[in-house]
This record gives C-alpha cells, sequence and structure tokens, in this order.
C-alpha cells in the first residue's frame, strides 16, 4: 500500500515539474518573441492580400495592416519588425528575397508558404472555370506534386530559416478548409468543394509533418476558421471576386484577426 501510494505521489510529482518546465519554455519563447526581433515571411495568407488596408510601399505584394503578422507586432511592440512576405510567393522566393532581415537577435518568425508552389491559383481557376473531372483530376496532380516534391522545398526553407536565425521560435501557419459541406451553395458543386478541402488537409498534412521534423511549431488554423468558410454564411474568406480576381479565396480582414491571430497568439 506504501509502495502504492509512494509511486502515486513520485508520478505525480514528475508530472507537475514537466508542466511547469514546459510552461516555462513556452512563457520563455513568448518573452524571447517579444524582446527580440520579429521576422513574418510568406506568401499571401501572411502578406494579408484580401483583408484591404495594403501598405503603398508594399507594391504587388499587397502587405496589409489588417495581415496577422501586422496585428501582433502591433500588440506585442517587438525590438524589430521585418514584414517580408508576399502575395504570390513559392518556396525560391523566401529563399531568394525575404530571409534578410533573420539574424540570431530574432526571436520570433512566421511562416505560411506551399500552396503557391503546390499550383493553388491554377487549381482554383480549373475548379471554377471547368468540369467536375477536371477539377478533380487537376487537384490530384496538385497532391501528387505536394507528394514528391514539396517537402524537399519546405526543408530547403525551414533548413535556412533555422541557419540565419537560430535563436528564434518559429511558427508556420497552415491554410484553412475553404468550403463549409452539406449545405446549399451556388457556385461550385458538392463534389469539387469537398475535394478541395480534402486538397488543403492533405497540404496541411504535409507541411506539419516537415515543420516538426525541423523543430518547428506547426499553427493550424482550421478550427478558428471552422463555421466561417465559403458557404457558411458567415465567411471570412473571399469567394470568387470578378472586380478583384487576385483576393479571391483568400482571408477578409476577419479572417487575419479572428483566424490567423489566435493562433499565432496561442504558439508563439
Amino acid at each position: 500500500m506504501r509502495r502504492s501510494r509512494l509511486v502515486v505521489f513520485v508520478s505525480s510529482l514528475l508530472l507537475a515539474v514537466g508542466a511547469a518546465l514546459t510552461g516555462a519554455a513556452t512563457a520563455q519563447a513568448s518573452s524571447l518573441a517579444a524582446t527580440g526581433g520579429y521576422a513574418a515571411l510568406g506568401d499571401s495568407y501572411s502578406s494579408g492580400m484580401g483583408a484591404g488596408s495594403y501598405i503603398s510601399s508594399s507594391g504587388d505584394c499587397k502587405r496589409s495592416t489588417k495581415a496577422y503578422p501586422y496585428l501582433w507586432a502591433t500588440a506585442h511592440s517587438p525590438s524589430t519588425f521585418d514584414f517580408t512576405a508576399c502575395s504570390g510567393a513559392r518556396t525560391g522566393d523566401v529563399l531568394s528575397g525575404q530571409l534578410g532581415p533573420l539574424s540570431s537577435a530574432t526571436g520570433l518568425v512566421s511562416i505560411t508558404v506551399g500552396g503557391n508552389d503546390a499550383g493553388f491559383a491554377d487549381v482554383m481557376t480549373t475548379c471554377v472555370t471547368q468540369s467536375d473531372s477536371a477539377c478533380i483530376s487537376r487537384i490530384n496532380t496538385a497532391r501528387a506534386y505536394v507528394d514528391s516534391t514539396l517537402p524537399g522545398k519546405l526543408d530547403s526553407v525551414y533548413s535556412a530559416i533555422r541557419s540565419k536565425a537560430p535563436n528564434a521560435h518559429v511558427v508556420v501557419l497552415g491554410y484553412p478548409r475553404f468550403y463549409k459541406l452539406g449545405t446549399t451553395c451556388l457556385g461550385l458543386s458538392e463534389a469539387k468543394r469537398k475535394a478541395i478541402n480534402d486538397a488543403s488537409d492533405h497540404l496541411n498534412t504535409a507541411i506539419a509533418k516537415r515543420a516538426a521534423n525541423h523543430g518547428f511549431t506547426f499553427g493550424d488554423v482550421r478550427p478558428a476558421f471552422t463555421g466561417h468558410e465559403i458557404c457558411s454564411g458567415d465567411s471570412w474568406l473571399h469567394s470568387v471576386n470578378w472586380l478583384n480576381i487576385g483576393e479571391s479565396y483568400h482571408p477578409k480582414a476577419p479572417g487575419q484577426s479572428g483566424g490567423y491571430l489566435p493562433v499565432l497568439n496561442a504558439n508563439d
């Protein structure tokens, strides 16, 4: 009986110590992010394309003051804030043009990248303008690319980030599911909507695996966007915008502040 109580006591003590250490590590990462520099890298989901209020000097990169990196920096006042994310960026663009500000003083790095490499824009164009079979065929091509080629490209980006910012906490954010299923919705068929959602899940799984292999944190935004997909009646995402085609399928301002920002806050 005494031995059983001792085992329980020791187990409880170890769990308490583990929780304390985990909490301390999280607090240390958050403190480092707040006092060190913050660099926001990646594609249009990080630049804020679709959210409006674009910074004029950012040009075609469409960096927005309503994007989650800008909102985070405003709230936390990091020692430096380098906002290099750019609409349309692929992994190669991150490597060639976005890593300059990183250094040993960088405390936090956030990034979304991989969707453009996988042909996101072409997938959505095909699915909007062509048949179910053409849409699904194009999605299958993108999925094959995600399986065969994207992991190596992500590895190159993540390795470069760690090399240039050895002390940074790196948060790799994913992409939302785009459509609410099982509801009446004008536009794409249910088959197309489901295939697009499944492709997003497939991409997120690949990104999360590569991020974990590099010791980075994966920020899954899908739970935050649940109930706010296209066809939900309260969408945080643009559907097809024929007047501004570039904003199509990108988060609106509420998607940045209510979807992406809380996920970064939870993982910084």
